[in-house]
């Protein structure tokens, strides 16, 4: 007889160890990029050239990492836990709006209207955020 509880399960396990290892690969590539932008941009300033890697480049691609970092940790406690947890997913929401502020206002196409309703979005996730760490719930 067919379980279908069994086949649910070994086909999540091999799902997020897929989806783990392409983020880890994802994680090392950024890392990579980022110390290649860095180089490149030490390489210009030590040679009098202009700089033309930008630093939002570098900031974009730090951020795009601590993003990858917090997805990791969700996949990683989902297999571990089979649960996800809720700071998890805040903490990577609350980075991509950070990434979209710096990356938006540093090339001025950003308008204050979107800032503003971003502004009120960060300010929900961190309400959420610190509502879900004074009141956890139950470790059962």
């Amino acid at each position: 007889m067919i379980d279908h509880d069994e086949i649910f399960d070994t086909v999540i396990r091999y799902v997020t160890f897929s989806v783990l290892y392409i983020l880890l690969i994802a994680i090392i590539t950024g890392l990579l990029n980022i110390v290649y932008n860095v180089g490149a941009i030490i390489y210009e300033i030590l040679g009098g050239n202009l700089i033309h890697i930008n630093f939002i480049e570098v900031v974009v691609s730090v951020l795009t990492i601590f993003i990858l970092i917090d997805l990791f940790k969700t996949f990683f406690d989902y297999r571990e836990h089979k649960r996800i947890r809720i700071v998890y997913i805040t903490d990577a929401t609350i980075l991509i709006v950070m990434r979209e502020i710096a990356a938006g206002v540093y090339v001025n196409r950003i308008q204050y209207e979107f800032i503003l309703s971003l502004s009120i979005l960060l300010l929900v996730l961190g309400l959420i955020r610190l509502l879900v760490i004074k009141y956890p719930a139950d470790n059962k």
